[in-house]
């Protein structure tokens, strides 16, 4: 009886490790880096690094993001932010400027396995913006999705529309959980917001809807972490931290727990 009762437990044992194992916690960060240029325009990359590393998440969104620029004097962002925090980089242009490119950039602790470049939609005379998709590969095997974006910053919301409905188009069928990250240029009950929910999920904590910029004095949350499939995900923490010496905006960080099934 009693080899009975133990191969029993160890049945449950096994079982419930076998779901365990398929859950991850994940740290991300959402972190507009003004070019490199700090608040101070000194262009000093290792403060930008040093609050990555402060927090150490598992994945950055990074806007505002130069590639071999004249003004980030032809450093190569990405990589040099990824080489101080010792995490992969990835990086997507959404425009060629000032002899170089700017765009959107992505750190992960995670190895990656799939990336793509997604343009926005914009008038002609707006500036063009992008979205990077990446797939990483967790600790336990999930796969998973972020996206980093930065949408239009005009008054006129017309482009962030556009964006909004292309972002819901390219990722809204997506087999895979994916977390949205980034500074979307609008408040959490904006149109631009609304739209986006339609297929992605804000938290419903107070965290999440304080204000983001300007980070020496916030107004306005322009800056989100949203993800899809809301019952595989769980927000155990979200903060907000304004380091207003590094950015103009405040970095916002969430762990999450993903449970596969």
């Amino acid at each position: 009886m009693a080899n009975k009762i133990r191969l029993l437990l160890c049945v449950v044992f096994c079982i419930y490790f076998n779901g365990y194992s398929q859950t991850d916690t994940l740290k991300v960060m959402g972190f507009n880096i003004l070019h490199g240029a700090t608040t101070k325009n000194d262009f000093n990359l290792d403060t930008i690094a040093g609050v990555i590393n402060k927090y150490k998440p598992d994945l950055v969104a990074m806007q505002e993001v130069d590639f071999k620029t004249n003004r980030a004097k032809k450093f190569d962002l990405p990589t040099e932010i990824g080489i101080r925090t010792h995490m992969a980089s990835l990086f997507a242009r959404a425009m060629y400027f000032d002899g170089g490119e700017y765009g959107e950039a992505v750190l992960s602790r995670l190895s990656f396995v799939a990336s793509e470049n997604i343009p926005l939609p914009h008038q002609i005379d707006s500036e063009p913006r992008a979205a990077l998709l990446t797939r990483v590969k967790t600790k336990n095997g999930n796969v998973i999705q972020f996206v980093g974006t930065h949408l239009d910053h005009l008054s006129d919301n017309t482009d962030r529309l556009m964006q909004a409905k292309a972002i819901n188009e390219a990722l809204g069928a997506s087999e895979y959980p994916t977390l949205l990250v980034g500074d979307l240029n609008d408040g959490p009950d904006s149109e631009t917001l609304k739209i986006l929910r339609s297929t992605f999920y804000k938290p419903q904590i107070p965290e999440a809807i304080q204000k983001t910029w300007p980070a020496n004095q916030p107004k306005v949350c322009l800056d989100h972490i949203l993800y899809n499939m809301p019952e595989r995900w769980k927000v155990i923490d979200y903060e907000i931290v304004c380091e207003n010496y590094a950015s103009d905006h405040c970095i916002v960080i969430a762990t999450l727990v993903y449970q596969s099934n």
